[in-house]
């Protein structure tokens, strides 16, 4: 058994953009390892988003959308004596990237009716312009560490 916390290896960046964050979005979109299939769905959707906007390259965009639907606050239970309070934290960078990922990712997978990179594209675009689904799940989890903010004393 390790005593010590493992330490965390480096991404590689993906080959099409040299971005970290892209790869590890696709390695977020990839189902059952196949990990080509993710490649292909993350860059048409990105190729998709370029067309409709103009302005930069497809890894800056959908850092962007990251960015934008990335979490700052979050709450976690915490149980003090017999009751069990949420507790407002402050989001860790990466974990705040990895909740953003899978909150687009999932709200794409919830679409129903055409291909995952439509799907995706419109959801990238969406949270890059500040709205949609994602972008509305995020500034939920801020308005309930906004209401829990009495409990924020017992943070550990």
């Amino acid at each position: 058994m390790r005593r010590r916390r493992a330490d965390r290896r480096e991404t590689a960046p993906d080959p099409k953009y040299s971005n970290k964050l892209v790869a590890k979005f696709i390695s977020n979109i990839m189902v059952n390892g196949k990990k080509t299939v993710a490649e292909h769905i993350v860059y048409g959707a990105l190729d998709i988003l370029e067309k409709k906007v103009p302005e930069g390259n497809g890894a800056k965009l959908l850092t962007k959308a990251i960015e934008n639907t990335r979490p700052r606050l979050e709450v976690k239970a915490r149980r003090v004596g017999g009751a069990t309070y949420q507790v407002p934290i402050e989001v860790p960078v990466s974990r705040g990237n990895a909740l953003a990922m899978r909150w687009i990712r999932d709200f794409a997978r919830k679409k129903k009716g055409r291909a995952m990179r439509n799907k995706l594209a419109d959801e990238l675009l969406s949270a890059y312009k500040g709205e949609g689904s994602a972008v509305k799940k995020r500034d939920d989890t801020h308005k309930m560490a906004e209401s829990n903010k009495a409990f924020s004393h017992l943070r550990w």
